[in-house]
């Protein structure tokens, strides 16, 4: 009786083609869900809107956005965060800087912000602001909210108007992170000049 040696390796060539092909598609899977993995949980690029951040960032700039380090911690003051409210006129991002955290209250009078009573000391180059809005009496932020303000104060919709109000803690994206161009890390522009003692 002969063997057929034709037939064995026809066997063999098939199962190494399936193997190859499983090992192909295995990986472009893998490629998908890390793809959708950094898309969905890491970053994100947008475009700033609008006049109200300027000073800082400027219409049409080109950020990144930190989705991934809010995951460990909570955001805080000063940071520039990207929102979006669920349920409001705006359906696109919006990026502000927050000036009031969970459980604080939040005043505007005088040309002052208030924070639990003390006046907020600021590291950003900003306009005294003509409207306090909602934040000229006292604003008693719950457990969840954040009170944000745009840095070019007065041309900015935000926390001392109703149509933005209070930001929740799940409406917030993430953290502004990068400007694409020029190139800057967000928390590095429009900061006061620090003086140097003679």
């Amino acid at each position: 009786m002969d063997y057929d040696f034709d037939r064995e390796n026809k066997k063999k060539l098939i199962m190494k083609v399936i193997r190859e092909v499983f090992i192909w598609a295995l990986e472009i899977a893998a490629v998908i869900l890390l793809a959708y993995f950094i898309v969905h949980y890491t970053v994100e690029k947008t475009d700033m809107v609008g006049v109200s951040m300027e000073g800082t960032l400027y219409d049409g700039d080109s950020i990144v956005i930190n989705k991934f380090s809010y995951q460990f911690i909570d955001p805080r003051r000063f940071d520039v965060i990207v929102f979006k409210q669920s349920g409001k006129e705006h359906s696109y991002y919006n990026i502000k800087r927050i000036i009031g955290l969970p459980g604080e209250t939040v005043q505007i009078k005088d040309d002052n912000i208030y924070i639990n009573g003390e006046i907020l000391e600021e590291s950003i180059l900003v306009e005294p602001m003509i409207n306090y809005g909602l934040a000229e009496e006292e604003i008693k932020l719950e457990a969840n909210e954040y009170f944000v303000l745009g840095d070019n104060r007065n041309n900015s919709e935000d926390s001392r108007f109703a149509s933005i109000g209070n930001i929740r803690r799940e409406e917030i994206v993430g953290k502004a992170f990068l400007r694409l161009s020029p190139f800057n890390f967000v928390d590095k522009l429009n900061l006061i000049p620090i003086k140097s003692e003679e």
